[in-house]
């Protein structure tokens, strides 16, 4: 495959990736325009944002067998016109009830860009190249917390909130064209795959029950939480405790974004001497030590809003090197069945963080103690998953496809 190839195809797949946290990011800043249009509070907003995960919870579940059995394109096509629609309908709400509900619609079109892409990511590049395809993809996704906050605050103040949507919308149709013109089919549709109840529940277990994809989906899926539960409470610990605008809002959460992208960067460096594995057992502790530093400090009332954000930059930096590792070792033991693990996959990440995002929700503390807990809570979890169930693989599969094993679409 030429470079020029290369990162043409990454760009494709890392815009599709960006489709949801780009639908999550550039509304944030409105939540507080939202909540006095719509007569509601901004923690009742925030329901918008859970409902958003758990449509791509369960969409997610719902794309990996049809990616598996109708080939990758064609379930794409059908997600962005459902998004498409859903994003038109959320320009024009009159309830938080009716924003709720069109997010959830909106997240279920959203995750078949997603599932679609980590498949690709599988079908397309060779195994000892997945850590470091991940964080290119990771790379194009920072457009979207570096830029969609900033342009979402900027939109809210000049336009209203509802704008955001039908930009949104305009986005995706692009993206649609670009996928029908632009990018290959990468898997054959399999008319033996069955759509019946029985084999899809089969074909789930079988990717449940191998230890590597359960160790490492579970715990990059718990660590990943710590990221919503900064995404869920950000705007109401920046902006109603601390009193920032939605615009200083945003280029704070721009900032802190250049943590999770130039961290995901600084991992394709390290991934050429060293694996995976060692790279997520360092990056997990680092979080594990940060987190209960942060809880620590915020109980007692020691940090100001430069200090907060500085320990949020800190994990959030852990989050970027752990990510792509934990996702290349959770996708490297599946080829035939790559949509439906790519899918579970997500579904861990989308469920867990969808949780997280509700009980911070729940929280009415004038502080960020509730975000800095539930922080430190994702990385205990996940560094004991991650040491209880290291336990029980004989061997990690990390770099023993060969280049050729890849799909035709690299000749």
């Amino acid at each position: 495959m030429t470079k020029q190839r290369y990162f043409f195809l990454v760009l494709i797949l890392g815009v599709l990736t960006a489709l949801a946290p780009f639908s999550i990011d550039m509304y944030l800043p409105g939540f507080p325009a939202i909540a006095k249009s719509l007569h509601t509070s901004t923690e009742k907003v925030s329901l918008s944002l859970s409902g958003f995960f758990i449509g791509i919870s369960v969409g997610q579940l719902l794309y990996g067998p049809l990616l598996d059995r109708f080939g990758r394109k064609k379930p794409l096509y059908v997600g962005l016109v459902l998004y498409i629609i859903a994003s038109v309908g959320c320009y024009f709400v009159s309830s938080i009830e009716m924003l709720i509900g069109l997010r959830f619609v909106q997240a279920i079109g959203s995750c078949a860009a997603t599932v679609a892409a980590m498949a690709m990511v599988r079908d397309i590049f060779p195994v000892k190249d997945s850590a470091k395809v991940f964080a290119l993809l990771i790379l194009v996704l920072g457009v979207s917390p570096m830029l969609a906050p900033t342009v979402g605050g900027y939109i809210t103040a000049a336009f209203g909130w509802q704008l955001i949507f039908l930009i949104l919308a305009s986005i995706a149709v692009l993206m649609l064209f670009t996928v029908i013109f632009f990018l290959p089919e990468s898997y054959q549709p399999d008319p033996s795959y069955s759509l019946k109840p029985v084999p899809i529940i089969t074909s789930f277990w079988s990717v449940m029950k191998n230890p590597q994809f359960f160790t490492y989906a579970i715990c990059g899926a718990v660590a990943f939480s710590g990221l919503f539960s900064y995404l869920a409470a950000s705007p109401f610990v920046f902006m109603d405790v601390y009193g920032v605008s939605s615009k200083v809002y945003g280029w704070i959460f721009a900032l802190l974004s250049v943590g999770f992208i130039g961290s995901s960067q600084v991992n394709s460096v390290l991934i050429r001497r060293f694996k995976s594995e060692q790279i997520v057992n360092v990056s997990l502790l680092s979080m594990l030590i940060i987190a209960i530093i942060f809880l620590t400090c915020t109980a007692n009332g020691w940090l100001n809003i430069y200090e907060i954000i500085a320990m949020i930059f800190a994990f959030l930096c852990c989050v970027g090197i752990t990510y792509p590792n934990t996702s290349a070792l959770s996708l490297a033991p599946f080829t035939k069945n790559a949509g439906t693990a790519a899918a579970l996959l997500g579904a861990f990440q989308m469920a867990i963080g969808t949780f997280v995002s509700v009980v911070v929700s729940m929280f009415k503390s004038r502080s960020a103690i509730p975000m800095a807990g539930l922080m430190a809570a994702a990385a205990i979890i996940a560094f004991l998953i991650l040491i209880i169930g290291k336990r029980t693989i004989p061997e990690p599969i990390e770099s023993d496809v060969k280049d050729e094993e890849a799909n035709f679409l690299i000749h």
